[in-house]
């Protein structure tokens, strides 16, 4: 699966965007992998699942990549499961999706 980034699901909201996340963990580094067939955005972080560490390694990691403070990002569905739906306040689809590119030198193995 080595779908293109423009495939991926964002929707503009009132004050940013919405999108999936599909989220691997205890991965060798925290990368933005692609597309996932789901139209997710497919993230590997190092972080366990345990005791929520994955879902604060996912907003620290989206708040960097994105450019907006820790608390413009939330995870508004999905906190105990690998598939999450992520709001992002003060960024348009347009932005989000120019700024969760694909990692370079990451490889969709399909195996997550």
């Amino acid at each position: 699966m080595n779908r293109k980034l423009r495939q991926f699901n964002i929707t503009d909201r009132r004050h940013g965007a919405a999108f999936a996340v599909r989220v691997v963990t205890r991965a060798p580094r925290d990368e933005v992998v692609g597309v996932h067939e789901s139209g997710s955005v497919k993230i590997r972080l190092t972080a366990s699942p345990a005791e929520g560490q994955a879902n604060i390694a996912l907003v620290k990691f989206l708040s960097a990549r994105l450019g907006v403070p820790e608390s413009a990002v939330e995870i508004v569905a999905g906190q105990d499961r690998r598939d999450k739906m992520v709001s992002v306040e003060g960024l348009t689809a347009e932005e989000v999706e120019a700024r969760l590119k694909p990692d370079e030198g990451a490889v969709d193995d399909d195996s997550e």
